[in-house]
């Protein structure tokens, strides 16, 4: 892992210990992580997105480290819950990756379940920055956005957080069918080619909507 902060970087190792995580290395900076990951192997990188060798340096330093170690997995911890650092980490890999807000990350579950759900190559997007670029009025918003009905949009909103079509199920307390129907519409009406595979088009649906609120905030 690595952040500029001592404090915060000291707590965080406790509350990886914490939940049964192996920290195999700390580092204050980019350049020293990607050594560090160069000898020693680890399933999940932690990263702040602003930190050295530059103001973006944990997004310059993931970009690296998803070319040196594809498998890698990426969660960016960070106080700013902004859309275009969004977009950047979506255009870094939609696999094995995540944007949460450390002030959401304090109990020893939550980043558990972060961690895990990363290292199993699913997208983690911090649930509060998703509702708020779902909600977020945008003149810029597209057409097929807004053609999506309520249900839709929570939906839509519910995929961007990585969750799967149980997972959004359960949170609307309704069927899996009704998800499966729902995400089947938004589909048609962004125009996803039905040719491409599912999990491709769930994530072209939330980078559609993403996209879309670039800029905007």
């Amino acid at each position: 892992m690595a952040d500029d902060g001592a404090l915060f970087r000291d707590g965080l190792v406790m509350l990886l210990d914490a939940a049964g995580h192996e920290v195999v290395g700390c580092a204050a900076d980019g350049d020293a992580l990607v050594e560090l990951l160069a000898t020693e192997p680890a399933d999940v990188a932690v990263l702040d997105i602003r930190m050295p060798p530059e103001p973006d340096g944990g997004l310059v330093t993931a970009e690296r480290l998803r070319a040196d170690h594809p498998g890698l997995g990426l969660l960016f911890l960070s106080h700013y819950a902004e859309a275009h650092y969004l977009i950047r980490v979506l255009h870094i890999g939609t696999d094995s990756i995540g944007y949460r807000l450390k002030e959401k990350v304090g109990s020893v579950e939550v980043l558990s379940d972060t961690l895990t759900r990363i290292r199993d190559g699913e997208i983690v997007i911090e649930p509060v920055l998703a509702q708020r670029l779902v909600e977020q009025p945008s003149s810029s918003r597209r057409d097929a956005l807004v053609a999506l009905s309520e249900r839709e949009t929570e939906v839509l909103r519910l995929m961007s957080e990585g969750r799967s079509n149980a997972g959004i199920a359960s949170v609307l307390f309704v069927a899996a069918k009704s998800v499966e129907k729902h995400i089947a519409s938004i589909f048609t009406k962004l125009g996803l080619p039905s040719d491409t595979a599912e999990h491709h088009r769930r994530v072209l649906a939330v980078l559609t909507f993403l996209r879309s609120q670039e800029g905007s905030g």
